[in-house]
């Protein structure tokens, strides 16, 4: 891992399980000062006046499609928490300095919550800059494209990693950021759920400090569950527990169904991210089978699988329909992380310019749930982000490599996978016909 640590979903190619220094902190963070500029009484401002309370049309997660959102990155000078560059680089981003490989399309960002970088300028000769997810006007631009192009809503990544410091700024820039997805989701009409990544907890401590952080802070301080964008599925506030299982996570079989029948018993809907081969215990902790079993939702992690595998999303549908269960299947647009990990090689997981995550949806669609789990949605990082990327070389540093859209040889626009995600979720949700073929241009 180069001595970089994450708090993130790394994977080992083909093993279908996460692996890394997930229990680590976010890089660049520490020695940082706990003032913010925004965690203000105008930050707060009508949040908890304004709040409604969840009714019947609050969203659901059945018949829906979901895409992960980290809200990590940060900026020198954003007036965060952090108020450091975080997850872009430990320090300033420059050349032979960076941890993320797939570069945002800066152009569609709004210019407050863009920050300039130590590259050269891009191809096109703009300045290089990277945006701040601190930045209100950053997260509410994410959730109005999710809604322009039919994307459901946000499954809101908090990390064990985070929810452990408490009192240091990494926890109230977790919570910060939260707070203003679940405004912006409101706003937008998108859906909304907590999803904890139990990275960077212990065996020891992770029932009571999840049970702590949902008491004290979701369901406490911020009331993110009285939204009226907050996913309720039969009238129950929806949690994910991500990491059930992982033979790299915390987490024993009875520590694990202890605080899966504690949020039932709290009314929770509680969806599981489990290893992929989790029927089976293929690289997998043993006897975790009760533990899926308890689950209302199983999401297998299949980020780091490079082929489409169609028998595996129909035996994972036929063994949760035999239980009683819902599945919500994972897929991804690709993936590569050789900026941050020494020796991995450029552009791993091939995009195909689409294909390869559009074969991923028709194989859910045929299995017949009408669920996923899009991963990601900002995860520039490990290059797996839907949102807006470098289309090419005019659009990155002209001095460090970052992968660009166009590395399959067809040239896309910057939006083309949130394009594609909104087609999926159609035809994952029955309301346009499986197409073999890709449905939209790849240029808008």
């Amino acid at each position: 891992m180069t001595g970089r640590k994450h708090s993130r979903r790394t994977f080992l190619r083909g093993a279908g399980g996460a692996v890394g220094a997930g229990a680590a902190a976010w890089v660049g963070i520490s020695n940082v000062s706990s003032a913010s500029a925004e965690t203000t009484a105008q930050g707060k401002e009508a949040r908890s006046a304004a709040r409604r309370k969840p009714t019947a049309a609050a969203p659901g997660v059945k018949g829906k499609v979901y895409a992960g959102y980290q809200g990590w990155f940060a900026a020198a000078g954003d007036g965060s928490p952090v108020n450091a560059w975080t997850h872009w680089a430990s320090g300033t981003p420059a050349p032979g300095n960076q941890t993320f490989e797939l570069y945002p399309d800066i152009s569609v960002y709004p210019a407050s919550g863009l920050y300039q970088t130590g590259y050269a300028n891009l191809g096109n000769g703009k300045p290089a800059k990277l945006f701040s997810s601190y930045s209100t006007a950053v997260v509410d631009q994410h959730f109005a494209w999710m809604q322009q192009h039919g994307i459901d809503g946000a499954a809101l990544q908090r990390f064990g990693s985070d929810i452990v410091a408490i009192g240091q700024p990494r926890l109230q820039q977790r919570n910060d950021i939260q707070s203003k997805a679940r405004d912006a989701a409101e706003k937008h009409g998108r859906g909304f759920y907590i999803e904890y990544d139990l990275s960077g907890l212990t065996d020891d401590n992770l029932v009571a400090t999840v049970q702590n952080d949902w008491t004290n802070t979701i369901t406490g301080t911020l009331k993110l569950t009285g939204s009226s964008a907050y996913a309720h599925e039969g009238g129950k506030p929806v949690v994910h527990l991500w990491g059930l299982g992982f033979t790299n996570r915390p987490g024993t079989v009875q520590g694990s169904l202890d605080l899966i029948n504690w949020f039932k018993n709290k009314g929770c809907y509680v969806i599981g991210g489990v290893p992929r081969g989790w029927r089976t215990d293929a690289n997998a902790k043993p006897g975790f089978g009760p533990v899926y079993a308890a689950l209302n939702m199983v999401s297998p992690w299949n980020v780091g699988n490079p082929t489409v595998d169609q028998q595996l999303f129909d035996d994972d549908m036929a063994e949760l329909k035999a239980n009683g269960q819902e599945y919500q299947p994972v897929i991804y647009p690709g993936f590569a992380w050789s900026n941050w990990h020494t020796g991995a090689p450029k552009n791993e997981i091939p995009r195909k310019a689409g294909n390869f995550m559009w074969q991923q949806a028709v194989a859910v669609a045929r299995c017949g749930t009408k669920n996923a789990f899009v991963a990601m949605f900002d995860e520039y990082d490990e290059a797996t982000a839907i949102a807006p990327a470098a289309t090419d070389a005019s659009q990155i540093p002209t001095n460090q490599y970052f992968l660009t859209l166009d590395a399959d040889g067809t040239h896309l626009s910057s939006d083309f996978y949130m394009r594609l995600a909104g087609a999926a979720t159609k035809m994952i949700n029955g309301s346009a016909p499986i197409s073999t073929t890709i449905p939209i241009p790849p240029v808008a």
